[in-house]
Order: structure tokens, then sequence, then C-alpha cells
């Protein structure tokens, strides 16, 4: 029943591995199917080269696994808050790929420096939050998903798909598991390029309203004109 859902979550979660966005087992993809209200998702510390299809598994918008014999990604109620809170994405990734690991450790936005990062999020990317003990003796999971959404009020995930959560790592989203994958892509090249920014000129400011407009909206909106239509 779920098997097209399923390569195509286990073929971005392998996309992760192929990228060198991940090692070990430091990372997860999901691809939610809103009309039938279900996410699948990585299972929890399966390595790379030993993940496949079947062994992709299936939870409802609960968490309550539908379909798979393993555990699902630790990080499911993160994914599964986001899905209900951004009712618009379609998938969801999650690593500690290193540049922008490093973003999140120091507890620090990336600024929009230049038109590589415009082109693809309008503005600085954000970083939420520092957890409180007591959410993160609560529910850990859940309340990552929570802080991230949080830090989200007046921002428009499609605008920026991707975030910070302090101390942690990096999420991004996009309208399948593909997207997602793609989003996490680009912002760690972004991360590294800023870095390197600011290691070449500690106080450069972010590149000029006008210059973030024209370079966003020119492949996104309704007025893009970048590509082939």
């Amino acid at each position: 029943m779920y098997e097209g859902i399923r390569e195509e979550v286990c073929r971005a979660n392998l996309e992760l591995n192929e990228r060198k966005l991940v090692i070990s087992t430091w990372g997860n993809v999901s691809q939610i199917d809103r009309s039938i209200g279900v996410v699948a998702i990585k299972p929890s510390g399966v390595p790379y080269e030993k993940l496949t299809p079947d062994l992709i598994v299936i939870v409802d918008l609960e968490g309550r696994v539908l379909e798979g014999e393993l555990n699902p990604s630790s990080d499911t109620p993160t994914h599964l808050e986001l899905y209900r809170r951004f009712e618009l994405i379609g998938g969801v990734c999650h690593t500690h790929c290193p540049w922008a690991t490093a973003w999140a450790q120091a507890h620090r936005g990336i600024p929009c420096f230049g038109t590589t990062h415009a082109d693809y999020f309008y503005g600085e990317i954000p970083v939420t939050d520092r957890m409180t003990n007591e959410e993160i003796r609560g529910e850990y999971e859940l309340n990552t998903g929570r802080v991230m959404v949080r830090r989200f009020s007046g921002l428009d995930p499609m605008q920026m798909p991707a975030v910070l959560v302090a101390g942690h790592g990096p999420f991004t989203w996009g309208e399948d598991a593909a997207g997602a994958v793609e989003a996490m892509l680009t912002l760690e090249e972004v991360a590294k390029i800023a870095a390197a920014t600011i290691g070449i000129s500690p106080q450069q400011p972010p590149i000029s309203q006008a210059l973030l407009d024209k370079h966003y909206l020119r492949k996104h909106g309704k007025n893009a004109y970048y590509g082939q239509r």
C-alpha cells in the first residue's frame, strides 16, 4: 500500500549519504501523504548502507506505527510537529552536517551576505531560542519541534525552508522528501560560504533589501522568471 512513498523516502535518505551530508546514522528524512494522513520516515539507527525501501517506517500524525518492523527515527515527534504546524510542507530533513551545525552550536543565525543565499532563502536563516531544562527533560523531541515553530512566528516557512536549532543542528523542509534534501544541501553550502565571508570580513553587513528581493523573487513567487516555464 505504501510502496511509492517508501521508495521516495528511502531514495532521499540515501541521497544524504551520497551527498556527504551525513556520516554514520546522523540524519533522517521523512515525507507526508496528507491525503491519507501518513508519514514515511527512516528507521532509528539503521546505517545508510543497509537502508532499503521495505525498512522505511509508516506512522500516522500521532506517531503510531502503521507499517514497518523497526522503530521509526527518534526524531519522529519533531517531524510530526512540523507537519502539523506547517501545513504546506511535504518533506522534512534533519542532519548534523558540519557547517550548518557549527552555526547552530554558536547559536547564530546565518546572515544573507550575498545572492547565492538570496536565491534560496529569503533573509537570515533563523536560529531558535535555547531549549529550557524543562523542555529538554520533558518531551524532548516534541519540544524540539515546538521551539522551531515558535521561532517561525511571523515568518513564512515556504520562504525560509530551514532553521537552526540552537546547540543542536539544522532542519529543512520542502514540497517532498527530495525537496527537503535539496534545501539541506543548499543550506550547508550557504553556511560554509557565510563562515568564510566572516573570516575575510568580520564586520560584513548583509546584502541590501533590494538585492535580496531581486534574487529571491526572480526564482520564487508568481512573478518569477528564472529558468524555463
